[in-house]
């Protein structure tokens, strides 16, 4: 079955609403130009707060990677996210630093960027249609991919089941699809969780 990642959580209540709805990954941004960013200390104390067994994956933009095997070692992220302009040598480096799971990121515009990111070294590829602007990319682009993949831009509860029935992805990721005024929305949340997964009894 499709995993669901919930991204750019920030509060305390974003927390409760994912440990309620159990989704397979939950995202911190640190990317500092994002509206979404959240700093070390918030994002432990965020992380304090996550059920057992919801990995939370951290989101950089060409970070240095000793900064971003920190955050990894120390435990206030599982996993890694890379959505810059980090290439093979880049992740060589991190891998030295830790032998936690990278996502590496691609912005998907046409054929070529869907082989380039089928060569990755990462553990997991993301496709998406840019930097969160809420905005798909054509999924037929995705259709061949053979490794497993994260798809990501423009998802939201209406589109989510036709996403999953069309590409059968690794997972989903969303971010402005679950939120109403700029925040979190509990019930956009559930929404996109039973888009993916069926009914989910509160």
């Amino acid at each position: 079955m499709t995993k669901v990642k919930l991204c750019g959580l920030r509060r305390e209540e974003d927390i409760e609403a994912a440990n309620g709805l159990q989704p397979d990954y939950i995202g911190f941004v640190f990317a500092e130009k994002s509206r979404r960013a959240v700093t070390r200390e918030t994002a432990a104390r965020l992380k304090s707060l996550l059920a057992p067994g919801i990995p939370a994956v951290g989101v950089f933009v060409n970070a240095q990677p000793e900064t971003v095997a920190y955050l990894l070692e120390d435990g206030i992220i599982d996993l890694a996210q890379l959505h810059g302009q980090e290439d093979a040598d880049y992740i060589a480096r991190l891998r030295a630093l830790t032998d936690r799971p990278l996502i590496q990121a691609f912005r998907v515009r046409t054929a070529e960027d869907v082989k380039r990111a089928e060569q990755s070294p990462a553990d997991y590829i993301l496709l998406d249609a840019g930097a969160g602007d809420g905005k798909t990319f054509e999924w037929e682009l995705a259709g061949s991919v053979l490794r497993p993949y994260f798809l990501a831009g423009g998802l939201t509860p209406e589109n989510a089941g036709e996403a999953v029935a069309r590409l059968h992805p690794f997972a989903l990721d969303v971010s402005s699809g679950i939120e109403t005024d700029g925040g979190k929305d509990p019930e956009k949340m559930r929404a996109f969780m039973c888009a993916v997964k069926g009914r989910m009894d509160r």
